[in-house]
């Protein structure tokens, strides 16, 4: 006899990530597709881990996270020009930002509550929306800057509306946000009561140009209604180890810590140990924008005489280039040609949106060696 099961995500393949770096490396293409650096992390980060693995720091954390670090992260935070935040109540360790994406909105998000997401945006967000009985509500970003389109924002929010959730240093495009998009997002949340803010801050040490990230923990008023989403894997280019934190007001906190006992319960203990010694030197978060700065900037210098056409990059470590001088193929086509012909991995743009929507742009990731970007810029001047 055999059972089936009516999926929740019916909509849900293998993620594009997935999909490009699989055929990067069955035609040998240079992979810049999928976000991680091809760099080593810190040795001295690798020693604390081994050191308190030594020690014995072996066993379970508390479900919250280690104290010493939710204390560091609230430094962390004062020290980068944010609030104040309360370690104990406000502040939760997690298993990257994806668990603490799904933890918060299946913790705030209930059945037939709507959800404005940003587009183009990661491809989390929708399934986590929808698994949690919601309805995902995407409202594109203005192009060719990717700037909030705040007056469409408000004419999507209905009754049902339960959160926003956005994500600057933007992925894809490297956009940021202004004190006006900060004002405006403001007056939306005080014109709505009910609306909670979902913030995926995961870029917020990488930022260019001498720009300020203007994250949700900048404003006390914000702060209040808002979930902000944190990765140690991104900021200290140890994506492998799935560690990152959220941030909330207690009340909020308090349900999704009910959600995060019961889907992780605890982070790996040596490294929250590492970490929190780790972050005493501010160094090793504030340096990490002009070593990202250095490579955007060779990669862009590296591509100004092709057909392709830079789009602008204020943090992350993306580049979206504009192909439609070069190609009148879709994007998710060229990008299959580009690894199959040419040898470069990209990942078209259109797979950050719901309904696939083609502007002709890719986006390159150019978190790698000098060496590895100057190949592929030389593949990608040629065509």
């Amino acid at each position: 006899m055999s059972s089936t099961i009516q999926s929740k995500l019916p909509n849900v393949g293998t993620t594009i990530f997935t999909v490009m770096s699989q055929m990067a490396m069955e035609h040998s293409a240079i992979n810049l597709s999928q976000g991680f650096p091809d760099f080593p992390v810190s040795e001295k980060l690798i020693d604390l881990v081994y050191q308190n693995m030594q020690i014995g720091h072996n066993q379970y954390a508390p479900m919250p996270g280690l104290p010493q670090l939710r204390e560091a992260i609230a430094n962390k935070i004062k020290n980068t020009g944010g609030i104040s935040v309360n370690q104990d109540s406000e502040i939760t360790v997690t298993a990257g930002a994806t668990e603490a994406i799904f933890s918060s909105v299946l913790a705030t998000v209930n059945q037939g509550d709507e959800v404005v997401v940003l587009e183009p945006a990661y491809d989390c967000y929708i399934p986590a929306i929808e698994v949690a009985g919601g309805k995902a509500v995407p409202v594109g970003l203005k192009l060719p800057d990717f700037s909030p389109d705040w007056q469409k924002v408000k004419d999507s929010i209905t009754d049902k509306t339960r959160m926003i959730m956005m994500n600057f240093p933007h992925n894809p495009s490297g956009a940021i946000l202004t004190e006006n998009d900060i004002s405006a997002l403001k007056e939306i949340l005080e014109e709505n009561p009910r609306l909670l803010v979902l913030s995926d801050e995961v870029y917020e040490h990488i930022i260019f140009d001498g720009k300020t990230n203007l994250g949700v923990l900048k404003d006390e008023f914000l702060a209040s209604r808002s979930i902000a989403v944190s990765s140690f894997g991104k900021t200290f280019h140890a994506t492998g180890w799935k560690i990152g934190y959220m941030v909330a007001p207690e009340a909020i906190m308090k349900e999704i810590r009910k959600v995060h006992q019961y889907n992780v319960f605890s982070v790996h203990t040596p490294s929250q140990y590492a970490m929190a010694e780790f972050l005493q030197d501010e160094q090793n978060y504030l340096g990490v924008s002009s070593m990202y700065e250095k490579k955007r900037e060779f990669f862009q210098k590296a591509m100004q005489d092709s057909k392709f056409k830079v789009i602008p990059s204020y943090g992350t470590y993306f580049q979206v280039l504009d192909f439609s001088e070069v190609s009148d193929m879709g994007d998710m086509e060229f990008a299959q040609y580009l690894i199959k012909e040419k040898g470069v991995a990209s990942i078209p743009v259109s797979a950050f949106y719901s309904d696939k929507q083609d502007h002709h742009l890719l986006r390159f990731c150019f978190a790698k060696g000098e060496e590895t970007l100057q190949k592929a810029s030389e593949i990608l001047c040629k065509i």
